[in-house]
């Protein structure tokens, strides 16, 4: 397997690194530093959303109360780079590589880190092989890294061998090529992706100065080539934990005809913890979503909890009980009475 051409992104980090203080220089010798020119235009000014997410921290270097893998990932890896969490599904890690590394990155310990280099193909047969043998798994997620930075004849590969395994009928990729490096998402690689339905693509965009007409464009292609389009939002302290970007935000997404799917709580990993919001703050946001746009812009949130044990969804609303009456919180914040019936058995 190979990867897109990197000159560019190549050219735009050097000259950051000149520009870095020397703490910054050594926080990119442990966590990497990786950015697109096209990112890197969107900063503004430091310290803005953008940067934040990009731009090394020495706060990273003093975070030692997390861990290095919180949903441990390695445990579940019955093959290396293939994770089984849940019975039905699978993600396959094709790539260690992204466009932009994010400082928050659940994966921060080995992205970018060692042997920046694909999965070989013996690696790669061994997860098809484990894929093949276990009947359960009907889902298949292509992660890493990101799997869009595999050049198109690789990625090609990859999906015609998934097509070939029979129970295997879902495939779905997470990227943040469409935020992060629009360019990539041509119409050579869409042709590739919609000869391989049901495919679904996830994509990552966390503020709404990440929508952009670039952006809107790849996300434009990726749909008129059939392929549905999600979002998993991440709530990052100082970026997006306000009810008013994340509105911004979730509605921005829909008119790229991008569904909002998830808005996760900060995993517990190490070098990240600066980033972490109370659970509560995820919790008035989605209460400030809901009512007041649509609700096709509304995402769960979910806590993904510690030692790979799964995703959870969080509610704002309690359901109250008193006796067979129910009592809900609107939007507005009313308390209404609903009437509950008890269960028969016929």
């Amino acid at each position: 397997m190979r990867y897109i051409s990197n000159e560019e992104k190549s050219s735009c980090n050097n000259s950051f690194y000149m520009q870095f203080s020397d703490d910054q220089r050594s926080v990119a010798s442990v966590y990497p530093f990786r950015i697109t020119g096209y990112y890197a235009d969107l900063i503004k000014t430091p310290g803005d959303a953008i940067w934040r997410q990009c731009m090394p921290d020495i706060r990273e270097l003093s975070d030692d109360t997390a861990e290095n893998d919180p949903l441990a990932e390695s445990a579940l890896s019955p093959v290396p780079g293939l994770i089984h969490r849940y019975p039905d599904r699978v993600v396959l890690l094709v790539s260690n590589r992204c466009a932009v590394y994010c400082r928050f990155c659940m994966r921060k310990r080995h992205i970018g880190c060692g042997d920046d280099t694909p999965p070989d193909s013996d690696s790669l047969d061994r997860s098809l092989a484990y894929i093949a043998a276990t009947d359960s798994i009907r889902d298949v997620i292509l992660s890493g890294g990101d799997p869009l930075l595999l050049d198109d004849g690789s990625l090609y590969d990859i999906l015609s061998k998934l097509r070939t395994i029979r129970h295997v009928k879902i495939i779905r990729i997470g990227t943040r090529v469409p935020v992060t490096l629009p360019d990539r998402v041509t119409p050579e690689l869409c042709n590739i992706l919609k000869q391989f339905h049901p495919l679904f693509i996830n994509t990552h965009f966390n503020h709404p100065a990440e929508i952009t007409r670039s952006s809107h464009y790849a996300c434009s292609l990726l749909s008129d080539a059939g392929i549905p389009l999600g979002n998993q939002t991440v709530l990052l302290n100082g970026v997006n934990d306000t009810p008013s970007v994340m509105r911004e935000l979730m509605s921005g997404l829909l008119e790229l005809r991008v569904k909002p799917y998830y808005i996760h709580q900060m995993d517990l990993v190490r070098g990240a913890s600066h980033f972490r919001t109370p659970v509560a703050k995820g919790l008035e946001i989605i209460r400030a979503l809901r009512g007041h746009i649509t609700g096709m812009a509304v995402p769960h949130f979910v806590i993904d909890l510690p030692g790979g044990k799964g995703k959870v969804a969080l509610l704002p609303d309690q359901v109250e009980r008193e006796g067979d009456v129910l009592y809900f919180t609107t939007y507005r914040g009313e308390r209404i009475a609903y009437g509950d019936i008890k269960e028969t058995r016929e």
